[in-house]
């Protein structure tokens, strides 16, 4: 079997089954600091305590990917909750599918985000690693930490080769339009 992904936009009612999608658009803030900055708050929720396990904050330099892109594995963190935000505000891409020991291909979505949007994958939701359309483009990453500790230790991450299907995801957007 082979599949085209064709990414769409990427908005909170398309997204909600796999997570949240972090923007400041139609949120609501509060002004800080004696009005010199707003605050918009609450705009993902990690999901890190597993086993005494704490969120952390990452910087990801990217690689540009090549398009058509293939699919040719999902991954998944079982135990934790996973949010990307861009720091250069540039659109990026998330392949996301539903499924609990492996993906359900039937469930696979693409989704473009305007630069001003991150993607928080709820805990266990299949996807594929980080898809830039630039070269060393940096994302604020935050998941979980174990803190150096055995005891924290967990399955961070759990990878699925897809084998009987062909993915290949399109550079461009569902109405057509060239990224």
């Amino acid at each position: 079997m082979q599949l085209l992904l064709k990414p769409q936009t990427l908005t909170k009612e398309a997204f909600k089954k796999f997570g949240e999608v972090v923007s400041i658009e139609n949120n609501d803030s509060k002004t800080i600091n004696n009005g010199y900055a707003q605050k918009y708050f609450e705009l993902c929720t990690m999901d890190s305590n597993e086993k005494n396990g704490k969120a952390t904050l990452h910087i990801y330099v990217a690689k540009k990917r090549e398009f058509p892109l293939k699919i040719d594995m999902l991954e998944k963190h079982p135990f934790f909750s996973q949010t990307f935000m861009p720091r250069s505000f540039k659109p990026f891409m998330a392949v996301v599918a539903l499924g609990k020991e492996e993906p359900d291909l039937s469930t696979i979505e693409a989704f473009i985000t305007n630069g001003n949007q991150g993607v928080h994958y709820n805990r266990g939701i299949w996807h594929f690693p980080l898809i830039s359309l630039e070269d060393k483009d940096q994302f604020i990453v935050i998941d979980r930490t174990d803190c150096n500790q055995i005891k924290n230790k967990i399955t961070e991450c759990i990878e699925f080769k897809i084998k009987d299907t062909k993915i290949l995801l399109d550079k461009r957007i569902e109405n057509g339009k060239q990224q």
